[in-house]
């Protein structure tokens, strides 16, 4: 049993009540408290030794990215991030200074986007680390992006590039916070998501959700510099198409608009962020599944990205 098919298993019966609007299934869970104009967003995630960094990973960079990767589902929600309980789990011979160093990045990062560490939880852990954080945003009530709402004739877009996150990526990304509340504030965006374990991973949620399927243009998917330096140097690595697709911890957005609304947002775009790249990559389809058309014609896409337990 896989990631997905466990989360679907545990999933089927969750007791819920009259505050959840939007409950698993998507990046964050969405509460309605009875704020006028506000929903809540809520979200955990966890970095573990050996899976997401190693004890060889500089402390800060490891802080960083436990915050980071919730802030980046805050983003996916269109969101602003507010306060974040944090727990970690050590080894009984853990070194205090290099858990200081976690906190050290953990807490930069938390400051430059406003958010609060208001507690947590310390805790044992045989042989690893591990760090959890459970993080509260808010979103203008009604403003939330689902992965739901996508729709046949949609474009899809993605920002930076893809590939290759290993090399540095993975531990120094920047969550598109800002990026995404301009998205859905200046156009009208059907669904979105942040690209975590691979755009071969994470697409499928959106059509799944969304009921529909994806066409995919492979000279249009926007491999970085990593993943092409690493197909050169390394006959043993993935291709980089392969690397764009599968390698995870890209934490990019990836999103669908109607297609006569694509170019003016294209445009724009280009003159509020000027340094990150915006890529239409392909367009939703009827149907299921992904197809990437190439010189050949179009083919199904058989990759999948990053999954635990398989």
């Amino acid at each position: 049993m896989n990631e997905f098919e466990l989360i679907a298993k545990l999933t089927k019966s969750l007791p819920a009540n009259e505050n959840v609007v939007t409950g698993a299934g998507d990046d964050c869970a969405v509460l309605d408290l009875g704020a006028k104009d506000k929903l809540i967003l809520f979200k955990t995630d966890a970095v573990v030794e050996g899976i997401h960094f190693t004890r060889e990973t500089p402390p800060e960079k490891i802080g960083r990215k436990a915050l980071a990767r919730c802030l980046s589902d805050i983003a996916a929600m269109a969101g602003t991030p507010v306060a974040a309980l944090v727990t970690i789990a050590l080894p009984e011979n853990f070194d205090a200074e290099f858990v200081g160093g976690i906190y050290d990045g953990l807490n930069a990062l938390a400051e430059k986007n406003y958010v609060a560490v208001v507690g947590g939880e310390t805790t044992t852990n045989p042989r690893h680390i591990l760090i959890s954080i459970a993080l509260v945003g808010t979103v203008p009530r009604g403003k939330q992006i689902l992965r739901s709402g996508a729709k046949a004739g949609d474009a899809i877009f993605v920002t930076g590039e893809l590939g290759g996150s290993l090399a540095e990526k993975h531990l120094e990304f920047e969550p598109r916070l800002a990026e995404a509340r301009w998205l859905a504030e200046h156009s009208s965006i059907h669904s979105m998501i942040d690209l975590s374990d691979g755009l071969a991973g994470d697409l499928p949620h959106i059509l799944n959700a969304s009921g529909v399927g994806a066409e995919l243009l492979k000279s249009s998917i926007p491999i970085s510099r990593e993943a092409k330096l690493a197909a050169r140097k390394n006959s043993s690595a993935k291709p980089a198409f392969a690397a764009a697709m599968t390698d995870g911890e890209d934490f990019e957005l990836l999103f669908t608009v109607a297609a006569k609304s694509a170019v003016k947002l294209l445009d724009a775009w280009k003159k509020q962020f000027p340094k990150l790249k915006l890529s239409c990559i392909g367009k939703i389809v009827a149907g299921d599944g992904i197809l990437i058309r190439d010189k050949g014609g179009s083919h199904k896409l058989n990759a999948h990205g990053y999954v635990h337990f398989t």
